[in-house]
């Protein structure tokens, strides 16, 4: 049994990227074995960093036939936002996205939010006695979110967020979690908690497995100002739901640079490697190719390739969502069925729990 340092140790960024790797290849081979949970906050419609960093991943993971439990995380709004009254209808336009961009709720794929999964949301409090304050506190990610949300009074909501994010893993036994780097202090912390909570509750038959990272493929998408992580807040973001001419006004006005000649420069050409990544994304070619094939073109052209490569790729995922837009019954049954379906799960690990930590009655 490998101890807390050695965990750590094991689990830096290449270990992780090691593992991932390993990972994929075994998931093409046998599906079934892993069962991923990933999901959103409930805070506006998705944009297209979503759908180029994790749903497209989502639709693929899905279709191999991996056990896909998508969590709305509308809990988690209030830790850090004041947009409570928007709340239903962030969680009604969440499952909209997702079904339009190709998320086919079924057998083996759930989509539920875990305000309706009061059983995962009693595991907090055991959960919360097996971490400290202080590693609660050196969390790098939640540091981070404090400093972007711009929060000046944090409430224990916030410190808190880790934890409950293993409850939302560990209540459906998940392997799999698909994340970027910045994401992995979260995943180490979950992995913690499994290993503490077995070895003090259940050394001889763990309940709960150690989850791993499934690290994105795609490059961190940045926003139109080509200075920062694509997002509603800031600006500087692409909706989904937005038209072919919203969309096009909106790449008219993203920042490039004064050089005529196009090239595939991320570190001195920001904005520009930005954009090509966009259109390399939608044509399936490497940006390189795409810098080569604008050239002198200028920043001209290159707006005016990303706008059609763009409006091409989203034509089918926003003729689906406006159909969807129509029939708001059908997204209400999709997430009272994926919370019945997550709550069965969520009820038999609970009992679990219960008859490990001798609270049986």
């Amino acid at each position: 049994m490998m101890t807390d340092v050695e965990k750590t140790s094991h689990s830096s960024y290449e270990a992780a990227i090691e593992r991932s790797a390993k990972i994929e290849k075994d998931i093409l081979v046998n599906p079934k074995k892993y069962r991923v949970l990933t999901g959103d906050r409930p805070t506006g419609r998705l944009h297209i960093g979503h759908y180029f960093g994790s749903l497209q991943n989502r639709v693929r993971l899905s279709k191999l036939g991996v056990p896909t439990m998508i969590l709305i995380a509308d809990y988690q709004v209030l830790t850090d936002h004041d947009a409570f009254d928007k709340i239903s209808q962030n969680t009604k336009e969440l499952v909209i996205d997702y079904l339009a961009a190709g998320i086919e709720p079924g057998e083996d794929v759930i989509i539920f939010p875990h305000s309706y999964i009061p059983e995962a949301n009693q595991l907090m409090l055991p959960f919360l006695t097996l971490v400290s304050n202080a590693e609660l506190s050196r969390n790098p990610t939640v540091k981070e979110e404090i400093q972007s949300a711009g929060l000046k009074n944090v409430n224990a909501g916030m410190y808190t967020y880790p934890i409950h994010q293993a409850c939302d893993i560990l209540f459906c036994k998940g392997t799999v979690v698909p994340v970027g780097k910045d994401q992995l202090p979260h995943i180490e912390i979950t992995q913690t908690i499994a290993r503490r909570f077995n070895n003090k509750f259940s050394p001889e038959k763990p309940i709960f497995p150690e989850p791993e990272a499934l690290l994105s493929k795609t490059p961190s998408i940045l926003g139109l100002d080509g200075s920062q992580k694509m997002s509603k807040s800031r600006g500087n973001a692409i909706m989904l739901s937005a038209t072919e001419d919203e969309t096009a006004a909106l790449i008219k006005k993203a920042k490039t640079d004064s050089d005529r000649h196009i090239t595939y420069e991320p570190e001195t050409r920001p904005e520009v490697a930005n954009l090509l990544q966009l259109i390399a994304l939608c044509t399936k070619e490497t940006p390189e190719a795409v810098a080569e094939r604008i050239g002198d073109g200028g920043g001209g052209m290159l707006k005016k390739e990303l706008t059609a490569a763009l409006n091409e790729e989203l034509r089918p995922l926003r003729a689906k969502r406006a159909e969807l837009e129509k029939n708001p019954d059908y997204i209400r049954k999709v997430l009272l069925d994926g919370a019945e379906r997550a709550r069965a799960i969520a009820k038999a690990t609970l009992d679990e729990v219960r008859a490990a930590m001798n609270m049986v009655i």
